[in-house]
């Protein structure tokens, strides 16, 4: 929207009311964002900014989510308040066309962003890769600014009921992710995990009746596909199934849960192999056992039925698994756990797996000491 001969800008726009103030909506064209909206001084002390230094290592990841999904990306609303001048014409005096009309704003007015600095930085770049988007817009929720500790307090409020949501619910409902689909796909069709994944959250209550979570399935697949090239999804998601049925063979108290011989609380409580830790543990070793060479991996895979999953073998699993008999997901104790599963089938343990497994050992033998 160009300036008008009064040196304003003029913005179509809604009018509406939140706590006895007025605010408006309007459609800003992308390339204008750069150039009306300000970052806060970053070399201000917090107090004196009304917003977060932008942090700007999150700034590429979002433009590339633009540029990729040019015909399909979404964003919400920026919210800005005004300090300058600013003055609202309704298309008419009555009715909804009083709400209607036209937002005249100085061009000596100031720009501050209560939300989204992060959305606005990131338009800029993908403007500068994909010129194209330049004319498409983006809502803009405008305020009349009233202070510092206005602003300061706007944006307290904007982000204080802000919840990201689980990490299973954004598998879930994510369409652009191959392992998404995957884990998806897994977790309805393998006869090991249908029925007792929790789609939506990623952890788990005591009283919850399934067993294991989506996000839990999602790394489990991850690792055990890391490297591997399949002609579709289809195909990829049949090899992970195969895998999994094969898992739980292995894992009676799997089986007992699905036929109410067990609950699920109870078998999160006593065993560690419905955790995500041993699902992304058992991923890693299948990948390598998938990987050898003129071997049956299904026979290879038989041993695991001989591993003590209990939470209550400490000598075992304290110091891998578990910190302080508390499970633990830290990349630390992945790789101890891996190692006892690939030992147990009889797999070469990496470099850096054997580094950790020595350093190990050597603190559990020195502490006894």
């Amino acid at each position: 929207m160009p300036a008008n001969t009064s040196f304003e800008y003029v913005f179509p726009a809604i009018r509406g009311i939140q706590s006895g103030r007025e605010y408006y909506v309007s459609m800003c064209p992308l390339k204008l964002i750069p150039k009306i909206f300000l970052f806060d001084d970053e070399e201000l002390v917090p107090e004196l900014r009304a917003q977060r230094i932008l942090n700007k290592s999150r700034v590429p990841d979002i433009a590339k989510y633009i540029v990729e999904n040019r015909d399909s990306y979404v964003f919400s609303a920026i919210t800005a308040s005004v300090d300058g001048e600013l003055k609202f014409h309704a298309v008419g005096s009555e009715a909804e066309a009083s709400r209607v009309g036209a937002l005249h704003i100085d061009m000596r007015a100031r720009f501050v962003i209560n939300d989204g600095q992060h959305r606005r930085a990131a338009i800029e770049l993908a403007i500068r890769e994909e010129p194209t988007l330049a004319d498409e817009t983006i809502a803009v929720v405008f305020f009349l600014d009233r202070g510092l500790e206005r602003s300061q307090q706007m944006f307290a409020d904007l982000n204080r009921h802000a919840i990201r949501p689980s990490r299973s619910l954004g598998l879930l409902y994510d369409h652009r992710n191959d392992l998404s689909k995957i884990a998806r796909l897994v977790a309805l069709r393998s006869d090991a995990f249908k029925d007792v994944v929790e789609m939506e959250r990623s952890t788990l209550s005591e009283r919850s009746r399934k067993l294991f979570t989506l996000s839990a399935i999602y790394s489990g697949n991850a690792a055990l596909l890391e490297g591997s090239e399949f002609p579709d999804l289809d195909h990829a998601a049949k090899r992970c199934i195969e895998y999994w049925d094969e898992v739980a063979r292995y894992m009676s108290e799997w089986g007992q849960v699905r036929a109410s011989k067990m609950t699920a609380g109870e078998v999160r409580r006593d065993f560690l192999h419905s955790h995500a830790i041993v699902l992304q543990t058992l991923g890693i070793a299948g990948n390598q056992l998938l990987h050898l060479p003129g071997t049956s991996w299904k026979q290879r895979l038989k041993p695991i039925g001989d591993i003590d999953w209990s939470r209550s073998n400490a000598k075992l699993w304290e110091g891998r698994a578990l910190i302080g008999g508390r499970v633990s997901k830290s990349s630390h104790n992945v790789t101890l756990t891996t190692n006892v599963i690939k030992q147990k089938l009889g797999l070469e343990l990496s470099p850096d797996e054997q580094r950790v497994e020595h350093a190990f050992k050597r603190g559990r033998d020195g502490a006894r000491d």
